[in-house]
């Protein structure tokens, strides 16, 4: 089931396609990155509709710009279980070849609690808040206390996503895997779930931009982020199948 802003009990998953409209990103060989990201996104987005218990926030699906803060307030007002970016990276150097998956850098976990802290302030606008939260509180010291440890788990569970993203990679892609990196990227920043940042191979090397540009290329690497979603989703919320109809990448 697919919903705008996730309106449902399912799986919520952010799928957020790097760059757009006047934004194009890195731009080699005849490609821009905004194309190659949006391609590689709705190809994701299309093997989890196959899951009925798994709902999808775009934050787009054409080309056109979305300022970094919508992108988090989009999934942050859908209450997302995850956040998911796709990019593609670049160097002057063209050898540099490669997916890499960022998660928060730890020395920004203060903003992102802070962050939350403002995104849950808006409870007091809403009727019958005290029920609905069950007297939730931003402005008390335990309910920080509690806000930091969902902080932290955010990040623990932001590596498990990036480590079942980077093997399958690693198993199933000609692109090879770099590994996993923690930045303090702000998009990871604003949103309150786990989230992660994948590059999912350097459009400045031409042989990661032949993959990256084809059909089977972007078919792979979508199927080996789908797939991880799933499996991460099945772990810790219940099965919901697999995103390629049973295979694995």
């Amino acid at each position: 089931m697919v919903n705008i802003y996730g309106q449902s009990n399912n799986f919520k998953v952010t799928l957020d396609a790097g760059h757009g409209g006047k934004d194009n990103g890195a731009q080699y060989f005849g490609n821009k990155e905004k194309d190659l990201t949006l391609a590689v996104t709705l190809k994701v987005g299309q093997l989890l509709e196959q899951n009925p218990n798994v709902s999808l926030i775009y934050t787009r699906k054409t080309d056109e710009f979305i300022e970094l803060r919508e992108r988090a307030k989009m999934a942050n007002r859908a209450n997302s279980n995850l956040f998911i970016s796709i990019h593609c990276n670049a160097n002057r150097n063209s050898s540099g070849n490669g997916s890499e998956t960022y998660v928060m850098g730890m020395s920004r976990a203060n903003m992102n609690l802070e962050v939350s802290k403002t995104e849950n302030s808006v409870i007091f606008l809403e009727d019958n808040y005290e029920k609905t939260y069950k007297g939730f509180d931003p402005n008390n010291p335990g309910t920080l206390i509690g806000l930091q440890i969902v902080q932290e788990s955010n990040l623990a569970s932001s590596i498990d996503l990036a480590t079942r993203i980077q093997n399958n990679f690693s198993n199933s892609i000609v692109i090879k895997s770099r590994g996993i990196k923690q930045e303090p990227l702000w998009v990871l920043d604003a949103t309150t779930m786990p989230g992660v940042l994948i590059e999912i191979g350097f459009i400045s090397n031409q042989i990661d931009e032949s993959i990256l540009e084809s059909e089977e290329g972007q078919n792979n690497i979508a199927k080996a982020i789908a797939n991880a979603i799933i499996s991460y989703k099945d772990e810790y919320f219940g099965d919901v199948g697999a995103a390629t109809s049973g295979e694995k990448p």
